[in-house]
């Protein structure tokens, strides 16, 4: 089959992220999984269910609840020659596992002036919006992008899911995929994705979701379709936005962005983490340095409140960003 038939039915983002690691766990016969209940249960989410069924369990490996040592033992398998896919069942309990990744996993490739590889990638479902309160909301991209050696990838489409994590497993050092899990089972963002090779998607290239002239929304994950949202919104008003969704966080596209203000001359980042040293104020901050001619007003930044995400609903949503926030922030930037 030509690649360009390559084309499958609609999947949503979660269907999507497990034809990725079943369709690499079959390319590369060193690929093994490891996580908490991936094997037995299928994963917190189902992306690993029925991985274990037909690669047995000495490659889709069930672990003790301690994130330091499946990131421990998935760096020790790495220096075995194997590539290691690691679940967190919540991307808030990584910090548990914090120091392999940023102390041991990050670093090695420097350590070893280049000689040695550590093809890892770490993923799981974080971000918020879906009532999982503090423990089960965290958006934490900014730790790992303050640690030289990781890349970062937040896809918000079920073809990105894909593609990125893809690229990740075939990357020869480590990638962090954080999967936005409101998105996991989202019909309505179903689309038709690659098969193979057809659907890899390069890592550090940014998308753009949607043209417009008069002011650039930067975004990335969940905030993609809030900002979407907030395009309609100012249409209405007479502004016309235009989306840029990052999907690669380290390292970021700034040239795509660049391109996008010398366009418009206005600028809004958004994201769910929290606003201090989150990674929208980096993003703001490149700007402010290799941009700052093509700028006619103030960058402005919608980021969570810094605060826990509460669990009741209405507190939810006040203190993440919404369409509402967004769409208020872009007038204020277009009306400067």
């Amino acid at each position: 089959m030509a690649v360009a038939e390559q084309v499958s039915s609609k999947k949503n983002y979660l269907t999507a992220l497990k034809e990725a690691v079943f369709e690499e766990m079959q390319r590369n016969p060193d690929m093994v999984c490891i996580g908490e209940d991936i094997g037995f249960l299928g994963g917190a989410f189902g992306v690993t269910e029925g991985l274990k069924a037909m690669y047995g369990p000495e490659r889709v490996i069930d672990a003790p609840i301690s994130e330091a040592a499946i990131v421990g033992v998935a760096c020790g398998m790495c220096l075995n020659g194997k590539t290691t896919l690691v679940e967190m069942q919540f991307i808030d309990f990584i910090s548990c596992g914090f120091d392999q990744i940023v102390n041991m996993t990050a670093t090695y490739h420097y350590r070893t002036a280049g000689e040695v590889n550590m093809p890892m990638v770490i993923r799981g479902p974080a971000g918020g919006y879906g009532g999982g309160a503090l423990y089960h909301s965290q958006m934490n991209e900014a730790w790992f992008a303050n640690s030289p050696g990781l890349k970062i990838v937040c896809p918000s489409t079920p073809r990105d899911a894909k593609g990125l994590l893809k690229s990740a497993l075939r990357d020869p050092n480590p990638v962090m995929v954080y999967e936005m899990k409101e998105l996991y089972r989202q019909n309505k963002i179903a689309e038709e994705v690659p098969e193979g090779d057809a659907a890899l998607v390069p890592i550090g290239q940014a998308s753009i979701r949607r043209e417009g002239d008069d002011v650039t929304l930067v975004t990335y994950g969940n905030n993609v379709y809030h900002c979407l949202a907030a395009a309609d919104n100012l249409a209405e008003e007479g502004f016309s936005a235009e989306v840029l969704d990052i999907r690669t966080l380290v390292p970021l596209d700034e040239a795509t962005i660049i391109e996008s203000l010398k366009k418009t001359n206005r600028l809004v980042v958004v994201n769910e983490a929290p606003r201090t040293c989150g990674f929208a104020g980096e993003v703001l901050a490149r700007m402010s340095e290799e941009a700052f001619e093509y700028l006619d007003a103030p960058p402005a930044r919608v980021t969570r409140l810094d605060t826990p995400v509460p669990w009741v609903k209405p507190l939810e949503l006040y203190v993440l960003p919404s369409v509402e926030k967004i769409t208020d922030a872009a007038l204020r930037v277009c009306k400067f």
